[in-house]
């Protein structure tokens, strides 16, 4: 769903469920343009406890960092813009999924640079 969503947003999907040997991971790497997209999806029945990206907390961050670094490394280290995006897909029971797209949800952790 969240891949159909990001097709239709422009996006063009390069790969899902990346796992680098770093211990990073990614959920969906794409392209929007000139910018190379590490994408985090965050899924959930109910917004009761909050919003799905919430629950990108500060390690979450860190490894899907360190998986957009290891993505870096297999294409030896471009020059090229990337950014870290969220989409959360809301089910709730009686409605319509609904998706929504966070860009720039943060920056590359720290300590890494690139």
């Amino acid at each position: 769903m969240a891949c159909r969503y990001l097709r239709r947003s422009g996006y063009k999907v390069l790969f899902r469920n990346f796992r680098g040997r770093s211990g990073g991971e990614i959920d969906v790497v794409c392209r929007d343009n000139d910018t190379l997209v590490f994408i985090e999806v965050k899924t959930r029945g109910r917004e009761d406890f909050g919003r799905p990206v919430e629950a990108v907390d500060r390690e979450k961050q860190k490894r899907i960092s360190r998986g957009a670094l290891a993505w870096l490394r297999m294409l030896d280290n471009p020059d090229i813009l990337f950014r870290f995006d969220v989409v959360e897909v809301i089910t709730a029971d009686d409605a319509k999924p609904r998706v929504e797209l966070i860009k720039n949800a943060f920056p590359l952790s720290k300590p890494y640079l690139y």
